[in-house]
């Protein structure tokens, strides 16, 4: 029977179904899913620690039910299963659409998801793939975004949500757009704030000035086009 190369360092204890590997299952599992709650809660996300710890437990809890079971002759995968299926379906409802039109949630239901399949892992003793795992998941969470801003930063197309004071600028920031060396991609009137008397906007940009692409960031571009009259509050989305 093939070892999982942490459990075969630990001793036969820490795979075998005895009270001390389902201590050290739990702990591994509430211990990880604590660090990534708390990495999102630090972030204002909508699921923080006890749900993370929450939902790793359960799916622990199963894998190790399973792997009891399966010790026994009695074969249930579908214990496990139906764990990572209902923590795909919790983690669903995390998604939402802002004000904005942005989609909000989905990091952190993804996380969720991932979360639950690294908390079945370390139940069915597999510690090694579980650890590597979560440092994978942590490491996307916490470092990547910053050089997944940097690479946005640098792209050619761009979105914004833009509040004119009117709806007679429309025209006005279409041709300050075009002078600027951009392409207005699309223009979308934000259904949320029609009762509201603003004139908001969804606009997709793509720059086409060849001088804008090698000096300029999207936040200087945003900046520079905060500074017209006619807009209310322009920002990146």
């Amino acid at each position: 029977m093939k070892i999982d190369y942490l459990a075969g360092l630990l001793g036969p204890w820490s795979w075998e179904p005895t009270a001390g590997s389902v201590i050290l299952r739990i702990f591994l599992s509430t211990a990880l899913a604590s660090i990534i709650g708390y990495e999102r809660s630090t972030k204002r996300h909508s699921a923080g620690m006890r749900t993370f710890i929450i939902v790793s437990l359960a799916a622990t809890t199963a894998a190790i039910a399973q792997a009891s079971l399966a010790a026994q002759d009695c074969a249930s995968p579908w214990i496990t299963a139906s764990v990572i299926i209902g923590t795909a379906m919790l983690s669903g409802y995390s998604i939402f659409f802002s004000s904005k039109g942005q989609i909000k949630g989905l990091t952190t239901s993804a996380g969720l998801w991932a979360c639950g399949i690294i908390g079945a892992a370390i139940g069915m003793g597999l510690y090694t793939a579980a650890l590597v795992s979560w440092a994978a998941l942590l490491c996307s969470l916490s470092l990547f975004p910053a050089v997944e801003l940097y690479l946005k930063d640098k792209s050619n197309h761009f979105e914004v949500h833009l509040e004119l004071k009117s709806k007679n600028d429309l025209q006005r920031f279409s041709a300050t757009i075009r002078r600027l060396g951009m392409r207005i991609d699309d223009i979308e009137m934000n259904p949320a704030y029609l009762s509201s008397g603003l004139s908001v906007y969804t606009v997709s940009f793509t720059i086409s000035s060849q001088e804008l692409k090698k000096y300029k960031k999207h936040s200087e571009i945003i900046e520079a086009l905060r500074s017209l009259e006619y807009i209310s509050f322009i920002e990146e989305i």
